[in-house]
């Protein structure tokens, strides 16, 4: 997924909806929806982390903003 992709489709996002699907009795809809926030939640990391090094932040200061050391971030997004 390119960065405006996965921008858009973040911006698109219900919370209202996935709190009320997270809420549903059937523990499948549960876990779909648990699912899909661990998604959700993996491309807006990769996507501000890129934007981040665009902008000059260092990776201390982005393993900062996320509560990880450098090394962490560094090994997932240093490619």
């Amino acid at each position: 997924m390119t960065i405006g992709r996965a921008s858009a489709y973040a911006d698109a996002v219900d919370l209202g909806d996935v709190v009320a699907r997270a809420h549903e009795l059937d523990p499948r809809e549960g876990l779909r929806t648990a699912r899909a926030l661990r998604r959700l939640t993996a491309r807006l990391e990769a996507l501000h982390v890129q934007r981040a090094r665009e902008q000059g932040l260092s990776w201390a200061q982005i393993a900062a903003e996320l509560d990880v050391t450098k090394q962490t971030v560094h090994r997932k997004y240093g490619k």
